[in-house]
């Protein structure tokens, strides 16, 4: 493992464990913007999870493979609290279960990738899967920001605030990871 694997692991693992405490402690009341973030979130990471197995069983490009890895590593822990914040708070879990057929109308969320973009993706392989991945998930990332940055503007539950920056903060940096990667492909 490479000292920015490493590094990225670690602080990715001290950032989970920040989360974890910030929603064990509570804070302040959640808003309508917090619900939004949260049920939006939570099938937008789905599908991030969703696209980083698909490289994991495609890619044979060691970036890629561990981008993908990352991404799920952050992104699975991050859905189980929101899901958390959104049963306590007595409101409905999007049910992420059936992949994208089970998303409804998530398609036009920001960055999420319709049923043809996806299909694209599972028809692809070679360097042409390692490119439109790539593609898509930095569009996919952008979404992301955007969902974060309207919260970190609108909400009030602290953890999901802070969840936000967090997002922000680590789908930037991968934003920027993947856009030099695709340059040097």
């Amino acid at each position: 493992m490479s000292q920015h694997a490493r590094t990225t692991t670690l602080t990715r693992a001290l950032a989970a464990a920040s989360l974890l405490l910030l929603a064990a402690c509570g804070g302040s009341d959640h808003d309508e913007a917090d619900v939004r973030f949260a049920q939006q979130m939570v099938p937008h990471h789905a599908q991030a999870v969703e696209m980083a197995d698909q490289a994991l069983d495609t890619s044979r490009d060691p970036d890629v493979r561990r981008l993908a890895e990352e991404i799920r590593a952050a992104q699975d822990p991050e859905i189980e609290t929101m899901t958390g914040w959104l049963e306590e708070w007595g409101e409905d879990v999007p049910d992420t279960s059936g992949g994208m057929a089970g998303m409804g109308d998530m398609e036009g969320m920001d960055g999420m990738m319709s049923e043809a973009e996806m299909q694209r993706l599972d028809d692809a392989s070679g360097a042409e899967f390692d490119r439109l991945w790539l593609e898509l998930m930095v569009e996919h990332h952008q979404g992301a920001v955007e969902m974060a940055r309207a919260e970190q503007a609108d909400g009030t539950y602290d953890a999901a605030v802070a969840l936000a920056e967090e997002v922000e903060r680590t789908q930037r940096a991968e934003i920027a990871e993947m856009e030099e990667l695709l340059d040097q492909g």
